[in-house]
């Protein structure tokens, strides 16, 4: 289970190598980009046979926090967006294609939406676009270093009647909840703990994002949703 730390740990050797450049900042809503240039460094020359100097200190600039989704560049947001998903309720796995050139593609919105039903009530909404945005969007940020799962969904839209019969077992759900609205989702991503996944989901500022931390080999979730910015423990 890769946690904070470890990101950090990764994106501090990534830089020191060079391999993370100076960060863009940028937005989920169309932002402008900002590059900070290194400085040059002027060349060293080395008489032959004479003995090498010991090579001065160099301040590295630390890198970007990796769990903000704020540091990318707008690049990342205008290439096409291609999401894995997988539904355990319903055995459903698919990996489409489904915006491009800054357009939705209507045929694989359509399965999207069918994949985040309830699949309890059997009955399918439009799911809010921006929530699709941000679970793209974390799982393309993570495929950056080497975590290329699917986004595993838990919980999509639900029927008032589903909500309802949850709050009665006893399972956390609101009863104004923004499941009802297709606004909500709560998923998974193999690989990464509630702590990670769930400062990565906060970083895009698009809603609310609930931690529901739980023991045992499967761990917890993360409730993500484009409501009110917010966050929660369950």
């Amino acid at each position: 289970m890769v946690t904070r730390r470890d990101f950090l740990q990764t994106g501090s050797a990534l830089a020191a190598a060079g391999f993370i450049a100076a960060p863009l900042i940028g937005c989920a809503a169309r932002a402008e980009t900002v590059a900070r240039n290194p400085r040059p460094r002027a060349p060293t020359v080395l008489a032959q046979n004479t003995p090498r100097a010991p090579a001065p200190e160099v301040d590295i600039e630390p890198p970007p926090d990796i769990f903000d989704a704020q540091a990318l560049d707008l690049e990342f947001w205008l290439k096409p967006r291609t999401i894995s998903v997988t539904r355990p309720a319903s055995g459903e796995k698919a990996r489409l294609l489904y915006w491009r050139d800054g357009e939705m593609i209507d045929s694989a919105y359509q399965e999207l939406c069918h994949l985040l039903r309830d699949v309890n009530g059997k009955e399918t909404a439009p799911i809010d676009p921006k929530l699709l945005e941000t679970l793209w969007g974390a799982q393309a940020f993570v495929a950056r270093y080497g975590i290329e799962s699917p986004v595993e969904i838990l919980s999509g839209y639900r029927t008032p009647a589903s909500n309802k019969r949850l709050i009665e077992e006893g399972v956390p759900a609101a009863r104004q909840s923004l499941h009802i609205q297709g606004r909500a989702a709560d998923v998974r991503i193999a690989h990464l703990n509630e702590e990670v996944l769930g400062g990565l989901v906060r970083s895009f500022r698009q809603g609310g994002v609930g931690f529901y931390y739980r023991a045992g080999p499967r761990g917890g979730w993360i409730h993500a949703d484009t409501g009110l910015k917010r966050t929660w423990k369950g």
